[in-house]
């Protein structure tokens, strides 16, 4: 945890003030929100929401980084793992790129200029539900397509039924989480109730059913545990389009049992200016808010919705499977001088030891899986629950 709170800026704690008001009207007479209401508000809220923000978020001069800002040589492994995928269906003449939550473009981007020279028929979609974001990315984006054509998309659902690869990297952590808890022998759904100008944690009956897989059976007490209806939702979304490819999510999170033993008080997290903070209900609308993927609860649904799991692993081990030492060591000789090569290597430090908690899982339709040999290759450690 920091030593002090990040500060807000006046602007910041303007649309803050904005954000209080809006969690207020939904509130109604009695003060209260489902967590997942209030983190729908606080991140996606028109015009005010974290990520609706025109100062990026992202980057090192924004509120966090993700991987792909840490060395372009991430997303050209990505963009080998695209390729490889393309290769295994045939080469077809039409395939998609789908990006989830494209943040400022720096995915996109590397993954365009690594594809740039590939057979034609490849097209790049961004599923972005925020207007600034995707203003930025389309400004990041207008000088490294190439041929390839970029569109936007309101949703996977809009596009219809599509061959190729969805990608959602950091996309599954942000989506809005219920959070649960459990004390006194039950469940209890955790909420936040508005007062003035902050909102604080509060308790509510649990009214709203738990889909799919129940809650863990606690070894005691208190617990709290998240499960985002959204993130499962975005799966079942991919898994009802998607004919022919893979889904790729990169995330941190874990197996169920792995959360539940790590972190039996949740994971929700609020970072500002790439500090944590003490308090993430801290002005709603100033930080971003994320919580752990539990990648147990993902892989039932994307087993409920006909698609096939690959197994679990960490973001390294993946890359490494993906060809990224080579790429690493093409980028080291390439460096001009000492200090570009020192540079190259600490990069990639970071982007493998600094993401350790990062996870990926791979999701292909039955036809695709037995092409790509996707598949569990070892048990869940959740098997059988």
């Amino acid at each position: 945890m920091p030593e002090s709170i990040p500060p807000v800026d006046a602007e910041a704690l303007a649309r803050s003030r904005i954000v209080l008001d809006r969690l207020r009207v939904l509130a109604g007479d009695g003060g209260v929100l489902p967590f997942d209401r209030f983190m729908e508000v606080a991140l996606y809220g028109k015009d005010v929401g974290f990520y609706e923000r025109t100062r990026t978020p992202l980057g090192r001069t924004g509120d966090f980084y993700t991987a792909a800002h840490t060395t372009p040589l991430f997303a050209q492994t990505l963009a080998q793992r695209i390729r490889t995928i393309r290769r295994a269906l045939g080469g077809s003449s039409v395939f998609w790129v789908v990006e989830l939550g494209p943040g400022d473009g720096t995915l996109a981007e590397g993954v365009l200029r690594s594809l740039k020279d590939d057979p034609p028929g490849l097209e790049y979609i961004l599923v972005e539900r925020s207007d600034a974001r995707l203003r930025e990315t389309r400004d990041r984006l207008r000088t490294s397509s190439g041929s390839i054509s970029v569109r936007t998309a309101a949703s996977v659902g809009s596009l219809g039924a599509f061959r190729g690869v969805a990608i959602g990297n950091e996309f599954l952590d942000a989506q809005p989480a219920r959070r649960l808890r459990w004390h006194d022998g039950e469940w209890h759904e955790v909420g936040v109730r508005v007062r003035d100008d902050r909102v604080e944690s509060t308790e509510l009956p649990v009214e709203r059913a738990v889909p799919g897989r129940a809650l863990p059976t606690p070894a005691g007490e208190p617990l709290t545990v998240e499960i985002s209806p959204a993130a499962e939702g975005t799966v079942r979304e991919v898994a009802d389009h998607l004919v022919a490819g893979a889904a790729i999510f990169l995330d941190y999170g874990a197996e169920e049992t792995e959360l539940v033993r790590g972190h039996p008080d949740g994971t929700l997290a609020g970072v500002r200016d790439h500090r944590f903070l003490a308090n993430p209900l801290d002005a709603p609308g100033t930080a971003d808010l994320s919580t752990f993927v539990n990648f147990s609860r993902v892989r039932d649904v994307a087993l409920a919705s006909g698609l096939v799991p690959g197994p679990l692993r960490s973001q390294a081990e993946t890359l490494g499977a993906w060809g990224y030492p080579a790429l690493l060591d093409a980028a080291v000789r390439a460096a001009p001088t000492a200090e570009s090569r020192v540079r190259v290597q600490m990069a990639s430090k970071n982007l493998l030891f600094g993401f350790d908690r990062f996870r990926v899982l791979e999701l292909a339709p039955p036809s695709s899986a037995a092409k790509l040999g996707a598949g569990p290759k070892e048990p869940s450690t959740d098997a059988g629950r």
